[in-house]
């Protein structure tokens, strides 16, 4: 039986953060649910490209349209073996939201393999389950990490920190780093 993912999205997730985990946890048999506050399956949430072109932080231009497969009010966390939540500018809004909080707090409560990459560590610190852990997340995102009781570390924007069930990168160039560690801890080995 395939391994049933959730992803945390919204409106103006980071493009790559979201189109390209997705796409590559489908490519080796995952089946992962797309879910945003407010939206149904079959709605889309606008994505932004976040890039540096030598200003003091990223510039945002308009991405793609993400697609949402499950409907927000229906998904129960307990359906599902892991969660990824993903950057961009949409954790700071989302997670205002309750469910969405509840739901993060749950894989934590459980044990089970959560990844986060960049802005979506803001997720984490509301849902207040970093005290203890080493992570890393968007050099912005550090002093929240410090205040939710975490320890921070500045990696290299291409590697992952895994500390027990969950493992982070600081933003898309670690892909490959994060998805690595995430299949670990869900038990998948592809060789």
């Amino acid at each position: 039986m395939s391994k049933k993912i959730l992803m945390l999205v919204g409106d103006y997730v980071e493009d790559y953060e979201a189109m390209v985990p997705f796409q590559a946890m489908l490519s080796v048999g995952l089946k992962v649910d797309t879910i945003a506050p407010d939206r149904k399956k079959g709605d889309t949430v606008p994505t932004a490209v976040h890039d540096f072109v030598g200003d003091q932080t990223y510039k945002e231009t308009p991405g793609h349209r993400f697609g949402i497969t499950a409907d927000f009010d229906q998904v129960d966390p307990a359906d599902y073996d892991g969660l990824y939540v993903a950057g961009g500018r949409a954790p700071e809004y989302i997670r205002l939201n309750e469910k969405v909080i509840k739901i993060t707090q749950h894989f934590f409560e459980k044990d089970k393999p959560v990844a986060a990459i960049c802005h979506g560590i803001q997720i984490l610190t509301t849902a207040k389950v970093l005290k203890g852990r080493t992570l890393t997340a968007y050099v912005a995102i550090g002093p929240d990490i410090e205040l939710a009781g975490g320890t921070w570390k500045n990696i290299p924007a291409d590697e992952a920190i895994v500390d027990g069930n969950l493992v982070t990168s600081p933003a898309w160039p670690g892909h490959p780093a994060i998805l690595k560690e995430f299949y670990k801890l869900l038990g998948i080995s592809i060789g």
